[in-house]
């Protein structure tokens, strides 16, 4: 199925505002927290105690531990990193969204699925107005920083072909195991790189917490299981260029990060691509014309 029906498309969309939401929430826990902890609690936290509850997915470990390796530990491990090394909220939203753009090659190169000229021509437009919010950020981010948000969306767009390849029934018992899969090496990880963790952070760095591991994380990639599931992942994937829309609103709202004009017509273009690619033109139904003696009829 290719186009996402009206409930379905309002779960894109409410996805997209928790996810652009989540940039700000985790620049407020990265205040007190680690990166590599704060992204092993995140998942330790989503995984228990709901592991107790829920039986094992009927999906094969390998695909599990390829999402967990995948969506998992190695897109937070990088994009937490980058954002600790100097990447604001709203940008990283933004370069985040590269991962429409790998998720779409990885789809076309290793499930063979089709990238019609209607898609091309939604992601131009939605690209477009990245470009623009691009433009009015500069290039104000470390290029260390900026790379490991770019090698995140690269991870998370192979999870979402191991995602769907692995299709699992139970989308958020399959969350609760990969969660269960990422936060041992992140934390041991964090062990090695950051030393022996404080856990004395105020109440928002364990509400932010909270926030990512429940609603962002379980819910979150609950749905996001869900849509890949009924749909195609390039038919998917460009609904998340909405989520640097909500990203930099809440930032300007609750950092102060600025929200101008051209980024306003940036996020109108982000809107009208991502729903130009996501849906199909009505056909025109056609009245039957009588044949003419002598022709015959060509099948469809």
């Amino acid at each position: 199925m290719n186009t996402l029906r009206p409930p379905h498309l309002a779960l894109a969309i409410g996805l997209a505002a928790v996810w652009g939401v989540n940039f700000v929430v985790m620049q407020v826990g990265l205040e007190h927290f680690s990166p590599l902890l704060y992204a092993g609690l995140r998942f330790a936290m989503a995984a228990f105690p709901a592991l107790l509850l829920v039986g094992r997915p009927a999906v094969p470990w390998r695909w599990i531990a390829a999402v967990a390796a995948t969506t998992g530990a190695g897109q937070f491990a990088l994009l937490l990193v980058g954002m600790r090394a100097g990447m604001p909220a709203g940008l990283t939203s933004l370069v985040l969204q590269m991962q429409v753009l790998f998720t779409i090659l990885f789809a076309v190169t290793l499930l063979g699925e089709r990238l019609t000229a209607r898609r091309v021509t939604g992601l131009a437009v939605a690209f477009g107005g990245l470009a623009l919010v691009a433009l009015d950020f500069g290039a104000s981010g470390p290029i260390g920083a900026f790379a490991l948000c770019v090698a995140a969306a690269a991870a998370w767009g192979l999870g979402n072909i191991a995602q769907r390849k692995a299709a699992p029934p139970d989308s958020l018992r399959f969350m609760v195991w990969v969660s269960a899969l990422s936060s041992p090496p992140l934390l041991l990880l964090s062990l090695w790189l950051e030393g022996v963790p404080t856990l004395t952070a105020p109440l928002e760095g364990w509400l932010s917490l909270l926030y990512v591991a429940f609603v962002s994380t379980l819910v979150g990639f609950g749905v996001w299981g869900f849509l890949l599931r009924r749909y195609d992942a390039s038919t998917v994937a460009p609904y998340t260029l909405l989520v640097p829309v909500f990203g930099m609103t809440s930032a300007a709202l609750f950092t102060g990060e600025p929200f101008t004009w051209l980024r306003i017509a940036a996020a109108v273009l982000i809107v009208t691509g991502v729903l130009y690619a996501g849906t199909r033109p009505r056909r025109r139904i056609a009245e039957p014309r009588a044949r003419e003696p002598g022709k015959a009829t060509l099948a469809k």
